[in-house]
């Protein structure tokens, strides 16, 4: 049997976190693996904890929570053999929802994870960010967003209601008050794309924000990120395209590109408009451009 590392976000959701990863703890121990609790306090402590486990004979990780605990999970683990395991029971999921793995049902993720770890993990694709300037490294699975999404995303995160995307329509509202188009210069491999803009995402899976699908055409196995860049929108542009994210619908939209590559710069353009917000991916803090993003192809294993 295998020996994990089995970490815990206790608020994730609405609080059902923690007997979730109890629940899951126990399960795992009767199917006859040796779990160790790498949970803490603080999600700088467990990160910690977890970090030191990595390298000392564990043969998975598995994080219990939302998309914040899958980000913490994908940054110790991707690049390396070590396969993840999820047991997705967040107010989104979308990282969970596009791998196709249960979602707030604890006793089939583990089920899922159990039998992946009898047959061998799969790979997909995973994205490694450089922050230009410090050269700090970090990791994502599903979305970056750095647009007026991002600025929503900052808000809904110090919101306790309500779950999933309703949480992001009502912290996008506040945000776009005071909107104005910001400066971007985005390269895409060898094409570049200069233009006050809306919206970047740079995806590698097609879902953000609890269910918008927001880069319908993205797959984690494909080795590409779908980037999707909307132009100069006015407030009530936004707000008349916001509802088609729901179905993925807004590409259709001639103000909306998507453009296709493994590499992609991300720069604020100062003569084109003000400096678009921090960007997020997985719905966690990543930090202000310039970044540069590179798809590494195989680099997660994944049990399920």
């Amino acid at each position: 049997m295998s020996t994990l590392g089995l970490v815990v976000n206790p608020v994730a959701g609405d609080g059902r976190g923690g007997v979730v990863g109890e629940r899951t703890h126990r399960l795992l121990a009767r199917a006859g693996h040796t779990v160790r609790d790498l949970s803490a306090p603080s999600l700088v402590q467990a990160t910690d904890r977890a970090r030191a486990a990595v390298t000392e004979g564990l043969d998975a990780l598995v994080v219990v929570g939302g998309d914040g605990m899958v980000h913490l999970g994908v940054g110790l683990v991707a690049g390396t053999a070590l396969p993840l395991g999820i047991v997705a029971v967040g107010t989104g999921n979308d990282v969970a929802r596009a791998l196709g793995l249960p979602r707030g049902d604890a006793d089939r993720a583990v089920a899922v994870l159990d039998g992946a770890l009898r047959t061998g993990a799969r790979r997909v694709d995973a994205v490694r960010v450089t922050r230009r300037g410090d050269g700090e490294v970090r990791w994502y699975a599903g979305v970056l967003s750095c647009g007026v999404d991002a600025a929503a995303n900052a808000r809904a995160n110090t919101l306790r209601w309500p779950h999933g995307h309703a949480r992001y329509v009502r912290a996008l509202v506040p945000e776009l008050a005071a909107f104005r188009p910001y400066g971007y210069r985005v390269r895409v491999d060898g094409t570049l794309w200069e233009s006050p803009g809306t919206v970047v995402a740079v995806a590698n899976t097609a879902w953000f924000g609890g269910g918008l699908r927001v880069a319908p055409g993205a797959t984690p196995d494909d080795g590409l990120l779908d980037v999707v860049v909307a132009g100069p929108l006015t407030r009530r542009d936004v707000v008349g395209l916001f509802p088609r994210l729901y179905r993925g619908s807004h590409v259709h939209d001639p103000r909306v590109q998507v453009l296709r590559g493994s590499r992609v710069t991300v720069e604020h353009a100062p003569d084109l408009g003000p400096a678009p917000p921090a960007a997020f991916a997985d719905g966690e803090h990543l930090g202000a451009l310039p970044l540069e993003v590179e798809v590494v192809p195989g680099a997660l294993g994944v049990l399920g």
